[in-house]
């Protein structure tokens, strides 16, 4: 297959490979050191229990919003005395401060990356912490350095926004292009009629089995006597469920550790933001 140009230029970078290899490292070692509220902070930023969507991308409106807002108020300060030179230097901090909820979510995603995915998350995380960092610097111009060195803050900030532009190019690519963070489960169609899957015995109190229901792998469990089936693709990244743990009626996914409930399907914890499909099951005449 023909590849986009973005993909045959980042797999030539393998200087990307160690730089995200530290990077994870990092992020891994930090959730790990916090114990369990470490894992319950890293659910949350990924989204997972109290918005079931991604958080990142969400959060990443308001520095692009705030800075492009504040270059543009920048150069009409300059150019007419329309609006003061302050209005750059508020939507500047108004960016800086939304840009930190967005560098902790999109880290937070990138742990559970690979491959040439990881690449060009890579970049794109690269990309948009130098945005960061030039606004930063921008900004501390503006307040410290008073208005002898405010043109040289203006260029700092209108540099970040283009290496801001090309950083969500990337980001896009990664969502849209390679399909990270994404529901892998949203076209997915099941069975509109009841389907057999198998006789009563075949599913023992407690035991994982794994079955095909009009063509779309489900996981039946038997719990307290009930029958419960949820999707055995993980939502997260395609991850088999039934390879995986079964703990009190908790499934975890045994590629990036993506915990769900048989019974209903919700994602308790994350990578994974949405909840798994989840079947009806009768049982009758065994």
């Amino acid at each position: 297959m023909t590849e986009p140009l973005v993909d045959r230029v980042i797999r030539r970078q393998g200087w990307l490979e160690p730089v995200a290899d530290v990077i994870q490292k990092a992020v891994n070692g930090a959730y790990r050191v916090l114990g369990k509220p470490g894992a319950a902070l890293r659910s949350a930023l990924h989204g997972t229990r109290i918005f079931g969507h991604p958080l990142h991308p969400a959060l990443t409106d308001l520095p692009v919003g705030a800075w492009t807002v504040g270059v543009v108020a920048d150069f009409v300060a300059h150019f007419s005395n329309h609006i003061p030179t302050e209005a750059g230097d508020l939507a500047l901090a108004v960016g800086v401060v939304g840009a930190l909820g967005s560098v902790l979510t999109g880290y937070t995603d990138f742990h559970d990356t690979e491959g040439h995915e990881r690449r060009v998350a890579t970049a794109h995380g690269l990309a948009m912490t130098l945005a960061v960092g030039l606004d930063a610097a921008s900004l501390g111009l503006r307040w410290w350095a008073g208005l002898n060195l405010h043109p040289l803050a203006v260029g700092l900030s209108t540099a970040g926004l283009g290496v801001l532009f090309a950083g969500a190019y990337l980001g896009g690519h990664v969502v849209f292009g390679i399909g990270t963070m994404v529901d892998h489960l949203a076209f997915i169609v099941g069975p509109q009629e009841p389907v057999n899957v198998g006789a009563s015995t075949d599913f023992a109190e407690g035991t994982v089995r794994c079955v095909d229901a009009g063509d779309m792998a489900a996981l039946v469990v038997r719990r307290n006597g009930v029958l419960c089936a949820i999707a055995d693709v993980c939502t997260h990244a395609g991850g088999p469920l039934h390879e995986g743990p079964l703990e009190d009626g908790v499934v975890t996914c045994p590629w990036h550790g993506s915990r769900f409930r048989i019974d209903t399907g919700q994602a308790l914890r994350g990578p994974a933001t949405f909840p798994q499909p989840t079947f009806t099951v009768r049982e009758a005449d065994g």
